[in-house]
């Protein structure tokens, strides 16, 4: 009879990983049982063939870089803050599978050049968790296109608004710093609506090939 082991929630789906022989590849979430019950991340994939091991490992390396992350000893992964964050986590794992093999998977700034206004976007950490977007422009358009993209970080990473009279501040419920993690939502913020409607139909893509059934 075969062994059922417990992994975990799965909160991602990567159905076929376009970097490594279109393998499925998964993130679950889980508990940790070192003294405390903070959440803890597996990537994983039913795939048995050569490499699949050390594709996995990759994406695994790539979400520390891209996320701030931390690996333990079982090769989990978690935010030094001891939160969740499974909405930016979801974010970053879906990076690090786009990401081409030999790719640096270095923080991304923050600061970027918004497409639709043409305003360098910059992202200030005043620490405690609250950042405050700006743009390198004045007038009603621009503060428009603040308020915007800090609303698209708070629903991409499950941030709170800070109610100021421009509307943009935004705040980690855990009170701590995660530049790594604003920085690449950053890049996904001016097109909100866009990055969720990928999610939703990631979510709609099937579920995670039983391991009879892949190569």
């Amino acid at each position: 009879m075969r062994r059922v082991v417990d992994i975990g929630r799965r909160i991602e789906l990567v159905p076929m990983d376009p970097h490594f022989n279109d393998i499925t590849i998964g993130l679950y979430r889980q508990h940790a049982n070192h003294g405390h019950n903070a959440p803890v991340f597996l990537v994983h994939t039913y795939s048995r063939i050569s490499g699949a091991a050390e594709r996995i490992e990759a994406v695994v390396a790539a979400m520390q870089g891209l996320g701030g992350m931390l690996k333990d000893a079982d090769g989990l992964l978690r935010f030094p803050c001891h939160s969740a964050h499974e909405a930016a986590c979801r974010r970053v794992f879906l990076e690090a599978c786009k990401l081409a093999p030999g790719t640096p998977a270095e923080p991304r700034p923050l600061n970027i050049l918004d497409k639709k206004s043409q305003l360098t976007i910059t992202v200030a950490s005043i620490g405690e968790g609250i950042y405050r977007v700006t743009a390198a422009g004045e007038g009603r358009s621009a503060a428009r296109r603040v308020s915007a993209i800090a609303g698209g970080l708070a629903k991409l990473g499950e941030m709170e608004t800070v109610e100021t009279d421009d509307r943009d501040t935004v705040v980690y419920p855990c009170a701590q710093s995660h530049d790594a993690l604003v920085g690449l939502l950053l890049t996904r913020a001016p097109n909100v609506r866009v990055a969720l409607r990928e999610e939703e139909m990631g979510a709609a893509r099937g579920v995670l090939t039983a391991p009879s059934q892949q190569t």
